[in-house]
């Protein structure tokens, strides 16, 4: 595997951020099921800066006997069952995604990937849930730690709703694309990538004063 010219080994701790957004039906982590998953790999460049570099996205078939709450597939518009999804059974979605993130871990010198999530803590559940439900023993994932963006917003822009964050950054937001797991994903990916980009100019510029 080719070793990234400039790996984050020593960024976060050895953790790879890779940011992760999930659509589901429903709250309950056990019995609703998750519909769309989406992972953004970041990566440094020559001046230790964040940016883009992998986006991976899957429908997912709804798990055997789990309950659908119509007022989460109205709040998201996603028909389970259309055909022209391309849906995948669940094992086979973490399976897409974890194998090219597990490949960014080694690339990177890191030893675990980081979830990074807007208010992460209802992704990492239902990722967690998946991974068990499946039997699932290889996730690149740290099981309970992440970073959360709202967090990250709230301090650097004064903002908590994702849409209000990236308004305040500058950024476009198109409100007939959100609550699609890979246009939410890549929006975090981005905020998330300008937020920590920021904070290493500040501090460089500290160190030189």
């Amino acid at each position: 595997m080719e070793i990234s010219p400039n790996p984050l080994a020593n960024r976060f701790r050895g953790y790879l951020p890779v940011i992760v957004d999930i659509e589901t039906a429903g709250f309950n982590a056990k019995k609703n099921p998750l519909l769309e998953i989406a992972a953004i790999i970041v990566e440094a460049d020559a001046d230790g800066l964040l940016h883009i570099t992998e986006k991976h996205h899957c429908n997912i078939i709804p798990f055997k006997n789990s309950e659908l709450d119509e007022a989460a597939l109205k709040f998201t518009g996603i028909d389970p069952y259309q055909p022209f999804r391309m849906a995948v059974e669940e094992k086979e979605a973490l399976n897409r995604l974890f194998t090219p993130i597990k490949a960014a871990v080694k690339r990177n010198e890191c030893k675990r990937a980081i979830l990074v999530g807007h208010n992460p803590a209802f992704d990492i559940n239902f990722l967690n849930a998946a991974i068990e439900r499946t039997q699932h023993k290889r996730s690149p994932f740290h099981p309970f730690s992440s970073f959360d963006t709202a967090t990250l917003g709230g301090m650097v822009y004064g903002q908590t709703v994702l849409a209000k964050i990236a308004e305040a950054a500058g950024l476009e937001w198109d409100n007939s694309r959100a609550h699609s797991a890979l246009y939410d994903a890549e929006q975090t990916a981005v905020l998330f990538c300008m937020m920590i980009n920021r904070w290493k100019k500040l501090s460089e510029l500290a160190e030189i004063k």
